[in-house]
């Protein structure tokens, strides 16, 4: 799945390509798992909107979109692109000028930019037309992603790159669940997955195994400051391409080439030698030096 430093390199590939077109028509797809808003919404507070930026809120992708005024003349509708489709849905819901498209892509979704005679993947469920000519695509194969509309988005917890250090101990202090599974606890941190809590983890020094609750303040500090890094050197490198992950161009990224414990397990630690360790806590697979994390 898609963390924080990919979600946020996919948003900002996107907003450089299509912050300020128009959305005129919307088709979406006949399946219902990628639909979190009605189909109806959906089309409604889209069509005729401009995209006035496009950024990550968690692991969300955000289009925030505004009245685009006297809108062009609508295109007639295209032919279905996948043999899943349906004709669009009919809107009738009013909307506000300003609204949002959240986007969360799953295991295996992607947000592409095409030109309208590029064919259409398989697993396609929405094509947005663009008044540039282009299209805004939603490809999920696994169909764990998620598209909806809605005003004010936030995320549940907070903001990796932005929480305070008192905030970030606050939020792990007492907890009695392993510093991975707080680590992945979207209603704390949102935005941080498995990949760099694994990493952020041994630069800390820390065993994911340990219990938040039995971290000292230095412990929460040294973490503090790992996710700071990782994140951020993560995101300058443009994600970790470990599966399917690419950006917006279509590129991949290059921070797996820098990860230290996460997928090595049995290859020896870069730092001591040490082979590497997998665990399963609480379902997830968790990677660290028995050596140099304590």
């Amino acid at each position: 799945m898609p963390e924080l430093p990919e979600v946020e390199t996919i948003a900002r590939g996107l907003a450089r390509r299509v912050t300020g077109d128009v959305i005129e028509w919307v088709w979406l797809g006949s399946k219902p798992e990628p639909l979190k808003s009605p189909a109806a919404e959906i089309v409604a507070t889209l069509e005729s909107k401009r995209i006035t930026d496009v950024r990550r809120i968690g692991k969300h992708i955000v289009f925030d979109l505004e009245a685009a005024g006297v809108a062009r003349a609508r295109r007639p509708q295209k032919k279905s692109k996948t043999k899943s489709a349906t004709a669009r849905a009919k809107a009738t819901t009013p909307v506000s000028t300003h609204a949002q498209w959240i986007v969360h892509l799953g295991m295996t979704g992607r947000v592409v930019v095409c030109e309208p005679d590029a064919e259409a993947a398989k697993h396609t469920h929405a094509i947005l037309q663009l008044a540039s000519g282009r299209e805004l695509r939603f490809v999920d194969p696994r169909r764990f992603g998620r598209l909806s509309v809605t005003h004010g988005f936030q995320a549940a917890g907070s903001e990796p790159l932005e929480v305070e250090l008192d905030r970030f101990v606050e939020l792990f202090r007492g907890r009695k669940t392993p510093i991975k599974s707080a680590l992945l606890n979207q209603k704390l941190l949102s935005g941080v997955g498995n990949i760099y809590a694994d990493e952020s983890l041994f630069r800390a020094g820390l065993r994911p195994t340990q219990r938040a609750a039995s971290l000292k303040s230095e412990d929460l500090r040294r973490l503090y400051l790992s996710v700071q890094e990782v994140l951020k050197e993560a995101i300058a490198l443009g994600g970790s391409s470990v599966s399917d992950y690419v950006d917006a161009d279509g590129e991949e990224g290059f921070f797996q080439l820098e990860h230290r414990v996460y997928g090595r397990e049995g290859e020896p630690c870069l730092v001591c030698k040490t082979p590497v360790k997998r665990v399963v806590i609480a379902g997830r697979s968790s990677h660290f030096c028995p050596k140099c994390q304590r």
